[in-house]
């Protein structure tokens, strides 16, 4: 999975209306994140829900592929989270 599906199933039951846009600009232009990608891009992890299998298949996921990307870098994670 990479990071733009990962994205969209951590996405899945939330009105789009309430995640937050951000606008990074950059010598290419503009760009919108979700406040999600953005996160990810930053080497943070967020868990903010009750903690399932699919919740744990997303953030093993996105804690590999932050892995894979740099091993050398370190990954921040912030749980607000009930348990499961």
């Amino acid at each position: 999975m990479n990071e733009n599906q990962n994205t969209k199933k951590l996405l899945e039951g939330i009105p789009q209306s309430i995640v937050p846009m951000v606008i990074e600009s950059g010598a290419r232009g503009e760009r919108a994140y979700d406040i999600y990608s953005l996160l990810l891009k930053e080497r943070i992890v967020f868990l903010g829900t009750p903690i399932n299998a699919q919740i744990a298949n997303l953030i093993v996921a996105q804690i590999l592929f932050l892995a894979r990307e740099d091993s050398e870098k370190d990954i921040n994670l912030y749980i607000n989270s009930p348990g499961g």
